[in-house]
């Protein structure tokens, strides 16, 4: 048995496929919600859109103005370009490496699509998008928007080769640029083959995990690319080796333990939070886009 202060460490209960669900000639993969889990609370949906490359003259992405109410998306370019616009009056083109974080909050219309250049011209393009649970006391919140290139987001070498770099939350005195309204921590990590990483965890909370691509082991356990991978919550740090070069998006929070009343792009506690997210956007109270 460990003592009292060594750090214990987590290990997988399971791994959940990501299920290609393609959105139009937009290649997509969603791993949660899935078959076997509803949500990783306070994580509830991510999909994976690509990698797949654009010709000329191209259609782009297909995320015209719709509603969001009640959570935050978290928004990760990993190749290609992505142009913003909202109901606040935000708006932005994020390149590769970047980071969207927008609160939706009390309510806000947005539309994610890809800018001129990339219509005209093609190219790469992968980005996943991970919603992020709010508690009921903040599900009203003002809507804001963060939109990060690459070189707003720290990149901290890690012991072995590795880098992560660090969106919300605090690693080894380093603040990540977005502060997170519940406290999330969330970041990307890049490892070389070879590479062994332990990366501190808190107990209790919960981890989000999610292999974009390469061959890696969690707690000594092989896990597979385009897979969420579902730790225990009882441990102090997780341990990931690489055998291959890999990518994975690694976060984690304090589970809310609410209930989670979802009805497309809305998610309440109540089914009747749900009717009046309707309602008031029906009734014009989200706002439009001037973009």
């Amino acid at each position: 048995m460990p003592s009292a202060t060594t750090p214990t460490e987590r290990h997988v209960i399971a791994q959940h496929p990501a299920r290609r669900d393609d959105i139009g000639d937009l290649v997509t993969r969603r791993p949660l919600p899935g078959p076997k889990l509803d949500q990783l609370d306070p994580f509830l949906f991510l999909n994976h859109h690509g990698p797949q490359v654009y010709p000329a003259n191209n259609q782009g992405l297909p995320f015209g103005p719709h509603p969001h109410r009640g959570f935050e998306t978290v928004t990760f370019i990993l190749e290609g370009s992505l142009a913003h616009a909202d109901s606040a009056d935000h708006q932005s083109v994020i390149h590769e490496g970047g980071v969207q974080w927008m609160t939706a909050g009390s309510g806000i219309v947005h539309a994610e699509i890809s800018p001129p250049e990339f219509l005209r011209d093609g190219g790469p393009l992968e980005i996943l998008q991970l919603w992020v649970n709010l508690p009921s006391r903040l599900k009203m919140s003002a809507p804001r928007y963060v939109g990060l290139q690459k070189n707003d987001i720290p990149a901290i070498a890690l012991s072995e080769g590795g880098e992560l770099n660090l969106i919300a939350g605090q690693w080894e005195g380093q603040s990540g640029p977005v502060e997170a309204l519940t406290g999330v921590f969330m970041s990307t990590l890049k490892l070389p083959a070879g590479a062994r990483e332990q990366l501190p965890v808190a107990p209790g909370r919960q981890v989000f995990l999610y292999v974009v691509s390469g061959d890696v082991k969690v707690g000594g356990e092989p896990v597979k690319a385009h897979h969420l991978i579902e730790v225990d919550r009882d441990g102090e740090h997780l341990v990931i080796e690489a055998s291959s070069d890999a990518r994975l998006v690694f976060g984690h929070g304090d589970a809310i333990n609410e209930p989670v009343y979802s009805h497309g792009p809305f998610v309440m506690t109540t089914r009747e939070e749900i009717v009046q997210a309707v309602e008031d956007y029906q009734a014009g109270k989200f706002g439009g886009l001037n973009a």
